[in-house]
């Protein structure tokens, strides 16, 4: 278009001074405007009226960034030649230099309605309308602009430009066919372009077709594009050893530019943080930071590392920083708001990934971690039911109700009801018990809560009938980046079986949970528990387990665990109380999710050891499955059996499987957000 008002430029100065002005003329050609407004700023001191001149020097204040300045010569040169089409077609691309799209739309509206053959004009009002985002009808002008003058390579460029935009409108509407098809006809226009084979390899990767976004980044000959291209899709595979290797080839194609050695190198350390070297990403961060040290992305990488490692209070310092230099950033936005939410101050989650969207409309990870926070503080309820037996005869079935209301981000009330009926089959007994409470979760700060529970119990056996009160007060908290600890404490009634209800034994149980995570997939938790009971007896307990994480997605961790257990006093002829039993198993434990459908797995086995007996196996294994009928309804089935002889008794079998509802009753919270 440029080329084009140049050429009109000359026509118009062939006047007495044109041949004077061709040296000027040359400079604006070749894109050299500092000097040519110097030049037609020297004409003008000599010939101030003369319109080419102003016309020129104006050109020449604009597109070299002087916007203001040019837009007020336009103005004055169209109240000088007010009929001047040619004046129309420069105030017009003024208005568009300033960015003042609303007045540029309105001005050049006129000029195509005085004369809708002009190529400047149609191909001037098109791009207009394209930077203000009105795609449809910008492609429709640049049509009409390519049929004045077919194969013009600025409104072919212009077209491609447009295209991608109304593309990039489609995708973050989600409408991922619409905007793969359309990339396919601008490809079919431009071969081989590569900015229209990332649009359609991006584009395939938001609608999940990992496979076709492969083919499109092999397409590319920009090497470096393609190879971290390649790499991302490789980790949204699940292949991140891939992901690592194609990203560390990356580095070779990077060269000298800046902006590629960045490119490169960011892909590089998301690799390693993916595959969880997080040592050698901190090496390479602080390596790269010492190259680049006011970078932003590089910074966001730091932030990222401290997603991953636990540290959430440091990421929220450096996406703050990024902030601080840009308060659009993306990175800074988003990350900030997912670390905010990592933390558990959902109320800073929320409010960042709505600013999120305030720059970039309908994001798809900002809008979808806002539809996670209101579903996290929407009302829900969860039923269950149960069939349980043992190799002692008794069999018990129970049904149960838990309704949980955030009443705000930071407090929510719990109701739980449950019906349990336990009979033996040897002795025909039989007992049955209610349980009901209401409770409180309250969010002291960012990870630490304080959670309540107060209800009553009620039971009734051959023998005896009565009511009393249950309850629990915890603590539970992240003390230190990938750790979790819970001190509390809890009154329940010892329930399994239609004996030890007739007997009405109350347990006052003081625990201590501890686990410590790691960065090197090695955890170690912790379990301590001192228990009064209401029978004058009381029992100590500690369940330490070393385990290690060999996979992510499944989640595949295994190790080793050990048990102890004491009571004061022994009276095995009602319950299981040895004085000493320790156990020792080794285990594996899987979760996972495919689709609508997730599932969990446990196993383990050892020996165990009661009082100073001889060792015997222990075998015990859990397994559930879940699947999402809808986003807020979810039904699932578990079973487990278990020989572990703390349970009751040694020589003891125990089974039970059950079903389990879960119904998010409302799309999101009570509260607004």
């Amino acid at each position: 278009m440029r080329q084009l008002t140049y050429i009109i430029l000359f026509l118009l100065g062939a006047t007495a001074y044109s041949q004077d002005m061709s040296a000027g003329f040359t400079l604006l050609e070749t894109g050299k405007y500092e000097e040519a407004k110097t030049f037609f700023g020297e004409v003008l001191e000599d010939y101030p009226d003369n319109k080419t001149a102003r016309l020129c020097y104006g050109r020449a204040l604009g597109l070299s960034g002087e916007s203001g300045k040019a837009r007020t010569l336009f103005t004055n040169l169209k109240a000088d030649y007010p009929t001047d089409f040619e004046v129309g077609l420069n105030y017009a691309e003024s208005l568009l230099w300033d960015s003042d799209f609303g007045a540029a739309k309105d001005f050049y509206e006129t000029l195509v309605a005085k004369d809708s053959t002009s190529f400047s004009a149609l191909l001037g009002y098109a791009n207009t309308l394209s930077n203000l985002k009105e795609y449809d009808a910008a492609i429709t002008y640049v049509n009409k602009a390519l049929t004045v003058q077919p194969g013009n390579a600025n409104a072919a460029g212009s077209k491609k430009f447009m295209r991608l935009g109304k593309a990039n409108q489609l995708t973050t509407a989600f409408q991922y066919d619409a905007a793969i098809q359309l990339l396919k006809s601008a490809l079919e226009d431009m071969p081989n372009d590569e900015q229209i084979i990332s649009a359609l390899a991006n584009t395939y990767i938001a609608k999940k077709d990992y496979d076709n976004a492969n083919t499109m980044y092999n397409q590319l000959s920009d090497t470096l594009t393609s190879q971290v291209g390649k790499s991302l899709v490789a980790h949204l595979q699940k292949d991140d050893k891939l992901a690592l290797t194609l990203a560390q080839e990356s580095i070779a194609f990077a060269k000298a530019d800046t902006t590629k050695i960045i490119t490169a190198n960011e892909r590089y350390i998301q690799a390693l943080i993916w595959n969880g070297k997080y040592a050698t990403a901190r090496t390479a961060i602080e390596d790269l930071k010492s190259t680049f040290p006011t970078n932003a992305r590089v910074a966001a990488l730091k932030a990222t590392l401290g997603m991953y490692t636990g540290t959430f209070k440091k990421s929220i310092e450096v996406y703050n920083g990024i902030l601080e230099k840009d308060s659009a950033s993306f990175d800074g936005n988003l990350g900030i708001a997912n670390a905010y939410r990592a933390q558990g101050n959902l109320d800073e989650a929320y409010a960042f990934a709505k600013n999120t969207l305030t720059f970039y409309p309908n994001q798809k990870d900002a809008t979808g971690l806002m539809k996670t926070i209101e579903s996290s503080l929407a009302p829900v309820i969860e039923t269950r039911a149960a069939y349980t037996e043992d190799n002692g005869d008794n069999q018990a079935y129970s049904a149960g109700l838990t309704a949980t209301l955030p009443f705000t981000s930071r407090f929510k009330a719990i109701f739980s009801y449950n019906y349990r009926t336990t009979e033996n089959m040897t002795t025909n007994t039989m007992a049955y018990n209610t349980n009901a409470s209401l409770g409180a979760h309250y969010r002291v700060i960012n990870n630490t809560w304080l959670e309540g529970t107060l209800g009553f119990v009620k039971a009734d056996s051959d023998a005896n009938e009565y009511t009393d009160v249950n309850g629990s007060i915890f603590v539970k908290s992240r003390p230190f980046p990938l750790q979790f600890l819970e001190v509390g404490y809890s009154r329940t009634l010892q329930d399994f079986n239609a004996a030890l209800l007739d007997e009405k034994i109350f347990m006052n149980n003081y625990s201590l949970n501890y686990n410590m995570g790691t960065n090197i997939n090695l955890g170690w938790y912790t379990g301590l528990m001192h228990t009064q009971q209401t029978d004058g007896n009381s029992r100590n307990l500690l369940f330490t387990s070393l385990y290690y994480n060999f996979t992510k997605k499944p989640t595949l961790k295994g190790g080793i665990n050990y048990q102890y257990v004491g009571f004061k006093d022994q009276v095995p002829t009602l319950y299981f109380s040895p004085s000493k039993y320790q156990a020792v198993e080794l285990f594996l434990d899987l979760t996972g999710q495919a689709g609508k459908w997730s599932y969990a797995g446990n196993a383990a086995g050892g020996l165990q050891v009661v009082e100073d007996d001889e060792a015997t196996t222990l075998f015990r294994v859990e397994a559930r499955v879940q699947y999402a009928i809808s986003s807020r309804f979810q039904m699932g089935a578990y079973g487990k059996y278990s020989n572990i002889a703390s349970a009751t008794a040694a020589g003891f079998e125990f089974m039970e499987v059950g079903l389990k509802l879960r119904w998010q009753v409302l799309e999101k919270g009570i509260i607004k957000m």
